[in-house]
């Protein structure tokens, strides 16, 4: 991988920004959701030449049931989880040629929703769908799209909003790391389309 472009990943209670490798850009205050603003960082990013691979991790959890939810909730997680995914693959598929790699991170849950699930497995149903069309649209072209679907991520925030569950039986963000590595190499050239699971020991 030639070069490497990133942004604060606040999630998993890291700021790349400081305590990320030296030598990597980052953009910060971008709106994944907003088409233009995505637009003007990757125009930033081809200055500098063409990129190897993109990774959608963006993403956002809401637990509500139906009964609870509203309209906004179903428009807030399909804005987060599947328009910013479809804003950064448009943009970055100029840049992309052929041995490129897009790696979506969708989620195990959307397989089968459980009560409170409804919008957020709905709309990483989306991810999953957006990966399948767009690895079919992108084939004749040399690039590769899959997803990963982890299931329970062991990061700080999870534990607090589920202690007294079994955290060693979850993905460490390191793990899901790698199959992402795998799946931007070329060691993956003969993969596209797929939706991986990747679920630790649950």
């Amino acid at each position: 991988m030639d070069r490497l472009v990133a942004a604060k990943l606040q999630p998993i209670g890291i700021d790349l920004a400081s305590q990320g490798p030296a030598g990597i850009p980052f953009f910060d205050g971008v709106d994944l959701a907003d088409e233009q603003s995505v637009a003007r960082i990757f125009e930033q990013i081809g200055n500098d030449g063409d990129i190897h691979g993109l990774v959608n991790v963006a993403g956002g959890f809401v637990w509500q049931t139906v009964e609870e939810s509203c309209t906004e909730s179903w428009q807030n997680m399909f804005r987060i989880n599947v328009v910013s995914a479809v804003n950064a693959s448009r943009s970055a598929l100029s840049l992309l040629r052929s041995g490129g790699s897009i790696v979506n991170v969708g989620a195990a849950a959307a397989a089968n929703a459980a009560a409170g699930m409804g919008a957020y497995t709905a709309a990483k149903s989306g991810v999953a769908r957006l990966t399948e069309a767009l690895a079919a649209e992108c084939k004749e072209r040399g690039i590769r799209v899959n997803a990963v679907l982890p299931s329970i991520l062991d990061t700080p925030q999870n534990r607090k909003d589920m202690g007294d569950a079994d955290s060693h039986k979850w993905v460490k963000p390191a793990e899901l790391a790698e199959v992402i590595a795998f799946l931007l190499s070329d060691a993956a050239s003969a993969i596209t389309g797929a939706n991986i699971p990747v679920t630790g020991r649950l």
